[in-house]
């Protein structure tokens, strides 16, 4: 057995009843008793290991149902972030700034999670202001999944010229002279943007590790704790994930990660995943990092990825037998999949499919689910929970409500996904991101989207019907999301049984003002019962630095996800890296006072 430890004095949310505790008790990496504090301090013994979580509210480690995080850490320390970045003045001079730092050949990349909406000015960047703030280092910005934005030294490096012609799909904007202005059109898929971006260098593998590191170490400080990788383009398996594999082989991961298996090669679906269900074994790995099962891409034909600035595209007519195909072998096999879906036009094709596939081989309790359902009608959420399945919804619409309402009014954008219902009929609904090449990673912008209905812009998209109280709201995050990895019933709660993954808040998610969820962040976060992040209150506890990024990357100048606390660039640029050395030096200190026999310390 191991060592026991306590955590107490805090507003600890459990996601079950009693909702609110006092006190826990950990042991082998989970929850052994949960109480008021004198109940649980009664508890320890000589060796307890006791932390005073100083009043703060401690909710469940965050899962996110749809992230793409092992995509997004192999990219982080190459990526320019302006997510929640408040001005587009703000954007230019951090890509300016960037732009002086970057070393030849790289590229500064902005790859989403943000919009104009966001920005004091309500407007996008333009490639006269892109050209005049770099010049000569080569610029690539990702605006949802409609547009990119090169400057003319990207331009040169991509090597598109007057003579290139438009990818199926896509679009070269010209001006009058045929030259290419920089501006990549999704039309009406995101190829373009997704293969070009994919042209750009990469890091190398040493550096991929410790930008994985830091990607997992910045979702530790917005509380996430668990996420299920959707797999994306140009994530190749099992090449893609040999930089995942060696940090779960060496213990430093820190956050969990069930992943599934995306196919890359259209008209070859179904031999990948015939290959994948020969050759992997479903939930291999542990509970830090294991294989899940099939998607979100199963065949590009059924691919209706939205851009609310194009209509609405029409699918494939031979989507139905190359779906079906692949279906029948993953149900025969017993392997759960997702389905990219945003459509209700494209759900109703998808479920004809999934019910002809079920009369031949039972799903029967089979978890697969669709991904967005933004669109969904009442009619096919009632199918979907015949069959047995999910639904993972996800904030693209706080980044995309304003054009959604644009082209299909505000009546239409009330129900954009119909999260009330789904609960109602009964459906598993798990909330994430899908980030991060379209809305923010930052989960507390996504709690913030369900309990307002708001856009990241201030939108009011939905009536307070299809909104989501602030514990709906979490138990869609945590125990919702669990469903999803067919985890259910072991992580998402903080009762005696669940896995100790947990998040202390620089305030309290159920009393702050409703604007200032999206501003919230973890200050001690914690996964298996061992401390992953520790900031402010907790500096004592802060796990080792990590190794430093190359000097230039915008990572260590800029960090993630903005932070409101600090409000120049001087002060955020390092400030992650003066608290860790600030706490190891107040470490020292602390296993000097617990070697008195003081137990208020952290382990």
């Amino acid at each position: 057995m191991g060592s026991l430890k306590i955590f107490h004095n805090g507003k600890i949310a459990t996601n079950s009843k009693p909702y609110f505790v006092e006190a826990i008790a950990i042991e082998d990496g989970k929850i052994a008793s949960v109480g008021r504090n004198s109940e649980i301090l009664r508890l320890k013994t000589p060796d307890t290991k006791i932390v005073d979580l100083k009043g703060h509210t401690v909710i469940p480690g965050l899962n996110d149902s749809h992230l793409h995080i092992i995509r997004g850490g192999l990219h982080y320390n190459l990526e320019l972030r302006w997510d929640g970045v408040p001005s587009l003045a703000d954007a230019l001079r951090m890509l300016k700034e960037q732009a002086a730092r970057t070393p030849a050949p790289q590229w500064v990349r902005v790859v989403g999670g943000w919009n104009e909406f966001q920005f004091a000015e309500r407007r996008m960047p333009t490639l006269d202001e892109i050209n005049a703030v770099s010049p000569d280092t080569p610029v690539f910005v990702l605006h949802l999944y409609d547009r990119a934005l090169l400057n003319a030294a990207a331009l040169r490096a991509v090597g598109y010229t007057k003579d290139t012609p438009n990818p199926p799909g896509g679009e070269i904007q010209r001006d009058k002279t045929g030259n290419p202005t920089g501006m990549l059109i999704a039309r009406p898929n995101a190829g373009i943007l997704y293969s070009t971006l994919a042209k750009g260098p990469v890091l190398p593998y040493e550096d991929q590790l410790i930008s994985s590191r830091h990607f997992m170490r910045e979702m530790n400080r917005l509380g996430v704790t668990s996420a299920i990788d959707a797999g994306g383009g140009f994530q190749n398996y099992p090449s893609d994930y040999k930089v995942i594999s060696e940090l779960h082989e060496r213990g430093e991961m820190t956050v969990r990660i069930a992943y599934n298996l995306f196919t890359q090669r259209p008209k070859h679906e179904i031999e990948d995943f015939q290959n994948w269900t020969s050759t992997t074994k479903l939930f291999q790995g542990d509970q830090t990092l294991r294989l899940n099962g099939a998607g979100e891409m199963l065949v590009f034909s059924a691919a209706d990825f939205e851009d609310f600035l194009e209509p609405r595209p029409d699918l494939d007519g031979v989507l139905e037998k190359e779906l079906e195909r692949v279906v029948q072998h993953l149900a025969a096999q017993r392997w759960p999949f997702r389905l990219h879906a945003t459509y209700n036009e494209s759900i109703e094709r998808f479920l004809n499919v999934f019910e002809n596939v079920n009369r031949d081989v039972p799903f029967n309790g089979l978890h697969w689910f669709f991904d967005h359902a933004e669109t969904v009608s009442d009619r096919n959420i009632e199918r979907i929970a015949a069959l047995g399945g999910g639904i993972a919804v996800q904030h693209r619409m706080a980044f995309q409500g304003e054009y959604f309402v644009d082209r299909y009014g505000a009546a239409a954008a009330r129900r954009t996904p119909p999260i009330r219902r789904m609960l109602e009929l009964g459906v598993p609904v798990g909330a994430g991101t899908d980030a991060t090449r379209v809305a923010s990673f930052n989960p507390f912008v996504s709690l913030y989207w369900l309990v307002s209905g708001r856009t990241v812009g201030g939108l009011e998209l939905y009536p307070e019907e299809n909104r989501m109280s602030r514990e709906e709201a979490l138990k869609l995050y945590t125990q919702g999301s669990s469903w999803f990895s067919t985890e259910d019933g072991s992580k998402g709660g903080l009762y005696p049984g669940q896995l100790a993954d947990f998040a202390a808040l620089n305030g309290d998610y159920f009393g702050v003002p409703e604007e200032e969820i999206k501003h919230l962040e973890s200050e001690l976060t914690v996964v298996g019962g061992e401390i992953v992040h520790a900031s402010n209150d907790f500096m004592t506890m802060a796990p080792p630095a990590l190794p430093s990024a190359q000097d230039w990357a915008p990572t260590g100048h800029y960090g993630g996800y903005h932070s409101e606390v600090s409000s120049s660039t001087a002060i955020h640029t390092h400030r992650c890296d003066i608290h860790v050395r600030h706490a190891a030096l107040q470490n020292k200190l602390g296993e000097a006072i617990w070697g008195l026999g003081c137990d208020c310390f952290a382990f």
